[in-house]
Parts: structure tokens; C-alpha cells; sequence
């Protein structure tokens, strides 16, 4: 069973939400089996133009279904509703597999 990965790129459009989205989130990806790898704002653009977003959150995950588990937890779900509506944010889902060869 291969790992996977959460990474996220969050802009805050206020500030409204963070406290209780970080506070929840932590206990809730902790619930779910996840693990940061990384959340910050120090990192840097190595190729392209498009505008960096303010954050990167990199996290864990023991299974593809803990990562969807943990979107799908109703006690999750205010507060992944604040964060949409307080930033601009993209979350993919990766197999930590190189699918390449």
C-alpha cells in the first residue's frame, strides 16, 4: 500500500478563520493518520511565473482513504468551509510512487 500526500497552496483573504482551522485541523489530521512534512510561508519559487501563494502545507497520509476520510469528516467540514471562504487555496492529492518508471 503506497503513502500519499497532501500539498496545499493557501493565500489567506482574511484572517478570520486561521485560528480555529489550525487548532481543528491539527488534532483532525492527527486523527486520520496524517503527518506534516511541511507548513510555511518560507519557501521559494524555482521555475515559472505564476504568482506563490502565501502558504505550503505538505502532509502525510498512511492511505489514499485516510486522506479522504479526513476531508470527509463531518467535524472537519466548518472548517475546511472557513478556509475556502477566507483564502484562495488548492489542495492535490499525490501517491507517493514514482509512476514514471
Amino acid at each position: 500500500m503506497s503513502v500519499y500526500y497532501s500539498v496545499l497552496e493557501v493565500t489567506p483573504t482574511n484572517q478570520d478563520w486561521i485560528p480555529t482551522y489550525v487548532e481543528n485541523s491539527n488534532r483532525l489530521v492527527e486523527k486520520h493518520g496524517g503527518k506534516y512534512i511541511a507548513k510555511t510561508s518560507v519557501h521559494e519559487r524555482l521555475e515559472g511565473d505564476r504568482e506563490s501563494p502565501a502558504l505550503r502545507i505538505i502532509i502525510q497520509w498512511p492511505s489514499r482513504q485516510a486522506a479522504l476520510d479526513f476531508m470527509q469528516d463531518p467535524e472537519y467540514a466548518p472548517h475546511l468551509a472557513g478556509r475556502t471562504a477566507g483564502s484562495v487555496s488548492h489542495h492535490a492529492l499525490l501517491e507517493g510512487l514514482d509512476a514514471q518508471g
